[in-house]
Parts: C-alpha cells; structure tokens; sequence
C-alpha cells in the first residue's frame, strides 16, 4: 500500500523545511510513503530546499498556474507513481502532520473515497473573528448544496483513495476545495470528515488576500458547481420562483379587475405574463439542461475508463 503526499508549493523556502521535517516517516498498514512537491513556478529555493531534504520527486509547472492547477498536477503525477492514496496538504505546516494518519485510516478500512481534516475553527488564534464566522457559514451552505456532511469544506487537508483521485476532475482555477465536495456526492463517492489539529501560523495565507474576494470568488465556484452538477434542481427553483411570482401577481391583477378597478392594475397583467412565461422558458432550460448533464455523466465514465487504461501503462 503506497501513500503519497503532496505538496503544492509557491515560494515556500522558508516554511517548506518545518513541514517536511514533520512529515510522518511510518504509517500503520502503509508500506510505503512518498512526498511529491508541486513547483508551482516558484521564483526562490523551494526546489532546492525540497531536494536537500531528499524529495526526489519534483515536478515544476511552466509558472505560477494557481492552487487547483497545481493540486491536479499533483493528483495525476501521484496517480502515475503507483499512489493507493493521496494526502493533501499545505506547505505553511498549517495542518498538524502527525494527523494524517488520521486521514489514511478511513480509506485504508474502506470507509471512505475522500476523507477532509476539520479544523477546529473557533479555537485557531490567528484567525479574526470575521473569518471564524464565515468560514462556518461557508461550510453551512457547502453542506446544503453538497447534501453532504462536510464539516470544514475550506480546509485542503485531505486524503483520497485511488478510485476518488482518478474520478476528479477540478474546473475552477482559483481553489480545488469546494468543487470536489459537490463533486464527491454527483459521483457516489463516500465523504468523511475527522477531527485534525493546526500549528501556529509561519506566515499568512497566499490564498486568502482579501477575505470579501475569497469570499466572492467561493460564492461564485458554489453556484457554478450546483449548476454543473445538479442543473435540474437549479433551473427547477429559479423557474418555479417565476411562476409563483406570476401567477400571485395575476391573482392580484383579477383581485383588482373584480373590484372594478383593474384598469389601473394592467401593469400587474403585463408583469404577470412575463414572469410565466419567463418561468416556462426556464423550466424547458431545466429539462435541456439534465439532458446535457446526463450526457456529461457518460463522457465522465469514458474519461475514467480511459484513465484507468492509461495508468495500467505505468
């Protein structure tokens, strides 16, 4: 049993060190652990560093592509190295290493396909106030679009069994996090959530420059996912808002009409017929769009098949 862990790196010279000294070096029912380091076109010595702590496998992208370009690189080069699970982390050293036995645990007992570390939020020092309360409500919603359990969907702690890495595929350029929980429910992968802890902070997140933008931006990656991945539900809710708009708005019309006062109302008519017949459209666009959807569940099990092919290669 192989266990790479990756590292998705960008000018990390000076925190890389602290994390891979604290790397476990043995894992009970693992009999083999490897580190992969992500140059994501870093401009200093990470690479170098890595090398003097003896990582042998480095790959470099062609310059500074972004966090989820650089975690599927990782995914697919472990793939290629023979990985029977992959953990995730972060080069900061922000997640405690000795709990990524924590994660192997679930997949090696077959208990799950993706397993997420969950940070205590409300306990971490460095972060404000702000960013405990929405990376709870970032959460909160993840597990009502997700109709999962997730419990830290920001936190990029994770381990993936073979069978889950070959089935991901990451759209968004900004982070990988959010789109592969709505993700590992639409392919019936098992999803769970441990407990993890966290090391004081060596320095601040790359990722999270301004909060309002990452929070835009994750709002943004949500709702694109939804629609990827539950397009019927979607367009469903947005077409039946508009036909209960309007069907309330013409009640209101006739309420009028009967009262003898309808002539002043006919706006409320006009808005009526627009909003049905906007909620009809819509509904037709629901229909088209699980059609599409259903054609992309296809294309996804040949992309898998063919993965798998490939990677027999290795």
């Amino acid at each position: 049993m192989k266990l790479v862990i990756q590292i998705p790196c960008y000018n990390e010279e000076k925190a890389l060190p602290v994390t891979l000294s604290a790397l476990p070096e043995k894992i009970e029912g693992i009999d083999e652990i490897e580190v992969l380091i992500i140059d994501d076109g870093s401009v200093d010595r990470t690479v170098e560093v890595a090398r003097d702590f003896g990582v042998k496998h480095i790959i470099s992208m062609p310059h500074n592509c972004g966090l989820a370009k650089a975690f599927i690189a990782g995914i697919n080069e472990a793939l290629v190295c023979g990985a029977d699970i992959i953990v995730n982390t972060d080069a900061d050293n922000q997640y405690c290493a000795d709990d990524i036995e924590k994660l192997v645990q679930p997949v090696l007992h077959g208990e799950a396909d993706i397993v997420i570390g969950s940070r205590p939020v409300s306990e971490i020092k460095h972060f404000s106030p702000l960013k405990k309360f929405l990376q709870k409500l970032g959460s909160y919603v993840m597990r009502l679009l997700s109709s999962t359990e997730v419990e830290d969907a920001p936190s990029g702690f994770r381990a993936f069994s073979r069978n889950a890495a070959v089935r991901l595929n990451v759209f968004d350029n900004y982070t990988y996090t959010l789109d592969t929980i709505i993700q590992a429910k639409a392919k019936g992968l098992q999803l769970k959530c441990v407990p993890v802890n966290v090391n004081p902070e060596l320095r601040k997140s790359k990722l999270v420059k301004n909060i309002f933008d990452y929070v835009r931006r994750s709002v943004f990656t949500m709702i694109r996912m939804f629609i990827i991945y539950r397009p019927f539900r979607f367009f469903s809710i947005l077409s039946g808002i508009a036909l209960a708009t309007g069907i309330l708005t013409g009640i209101r019309f006739l309420w009028f009409y009967v009262s003898g006062s309808g002539s002043g109302h006919i706006q409320s008519l006009i808005l009526s017929a627009i909003l049905i017949i906007s909620g009809v459209q819509i509904g037709v666009i629901a229909i088209l769009s699980e059609l599409l959807s259903i054609n992309r569940k296809l294309l996804e099990d040949i992309q898998y098949r063919l993965k798998l092919r490939d990677l027999k290669k290795f």
